[in-house]
């Protein structure tokens, strides 16, 4: 239930098991979800959340450990995979290679969205990293930019894009689509960019009468204070557009590709991102996207080919995207087949798995 990374591990854990692959995820979650579970194939593991303020970093990490010792004696590991914090508290000598993939740490979403690193986290994020063996990244984007700032060198950095099952994210030709019905799907906070298109409704419906913005996701609160963004979001919608935005809240997974199906534009201005999951959904679907032309958006969209890509700070320039798709269905049909191809070619999981397994060798030898 945590978006992209949520639906990458799920996705390849899945694929990998079909290809003969023995796989078990381990995280840590409130403890009334503890326990474990078998999804597809996967063994799911989610173990309790320190509940004592000011462990949970120390006492999770533990409890992976010890989780991850449990699991090789009755089953030996072959590889170790996590994200960039993942191997702070684990030895630098453990049982198998342990592998980060980057898919955005603190140094990275701190420093692109113009922030300063916590001393911290940052230590910790750099103490990971030198206790890992091989290192992956979903883009060249987040690997480079990783790179330079964690110093990293020349160490070799696998690029292995995020995947996206286009099996089940695939066009549907039994659903219409909503005339003027733009979607978008992310969590709900400034990162994503979903500020800026609430601004560019006005101008978008002063254009497009019918238009109708659909937002898919969580909403963000503030750890501070507790805040809501939504709630500031809503308050601040310009009087003439408020019939016009729905936000529906999380979704199942499942019910996904139905609604993907009745948009027209699926739009995603992002401030940042390492390879967002929610673009290859929709390119999957055979989508027209409009996306950010920040961080690595120009690896996952050819623009004018397969979306176009905007400013995410400018809704002027999210505007005219949208306007500009909504105008001409010749448009919308050709950056939807594009976009359809794009994925299936470069972004699939049928291709991708392979690629994966092919790493995981190596790492091993």
């Amino acid at each position: 239930n945590h978006g992209g990374v949520g639906s990458f591990t799920q996705t390849l854990g899945r694929a990998l098991v079909k290809c003969g692959h023995k796989v078990t995820v381990v995280g840590v979650y409130p403890p009334e979800r503890a326990g474990e579970e078998n999804d597809n194939g996967v063994r799911v593991v989610r173990l309790p959340h320190s509940l004592i303020r000011g462990t949970g970093f120390l006492i999770n990490g533990m409890r992976i450990r010890h989780a991850l010792t449990q699991i090789h004696k009755n089953s030996p590991i072959d590889v170790i995979e996590g994200p960039e914090l993942s191997m702070a508290l684990l030895p630098r000598e453990f049982f198998a290679p342990k592998i980060i993939r980057m898919n955005g740490g603190h140094h990275f979403f701190s420093v692109t969205l113009g922030q300063k690193p916590r001393f911290w986290r940052g230590w910790l994020e750099r103490r990971s990293f030198a206790r890992a063996n091989a290192l992956c990244a979903v883009s060249r984007f987040v690997a480079e930019t990783t790179r330079r700032l964690l110093r990293l060198g020349n160490q070799p950095i696998e690029i292995l894009p995020n995947p996206v099952d286009t099996e089940f994210f695939r066009p549907r030709p039994d659903i219409t689509p909503v005339p003027g019905r733009i979607v978008f799907v992310g969590t709900l906070c400034e990162k994503k960019g979903i500020r800026q298109l609430v601004q560019a409704m006005p101008e978008i419906v002063r254009h497009v009468p019918q238009a109708h913005l659909i937002a898919v996701g969580r909403d963000w609160r503030d750890p501070r204070n507790g805040s809501s963004y939504l709630e500031v979001l809503q308050r601040n919608i310009a009087p003439e557009v408020r019939e016009r935005i729905t936000f529906t809240g999380p979704i199942l997974r499942e019910q996904l590709p139905d609604l993907l199906a009745t948009a027209e534009v699926c739009v995603y201005p992002s401030h940042m991102e390492a390879l967002p999951v929610a673009w290859l959904e929709g390119m999957a679907m055979g989508k027209p996207i409009v996306a950010s032309k920040t961080g690595p958006g120009p690896e996952v969209v050819e623009d004018m080919k397969s979306g176009l890509l905007c400013d995410p700070y400018d809704p002027d320039s999210i505007a005219e995207k949208v306007i500009t798709i909504l105008h001409d269905p010749d448009l919308r049909q050709y950056l939807g087949q594009n976009a359809r191809l794009r994925a299936v070619e470069h972004f699939s999981v049928q291709v991708l798995v392979n690629r994966n397994v092919a790493f995981y060798r190596r790492c091993l030898q």
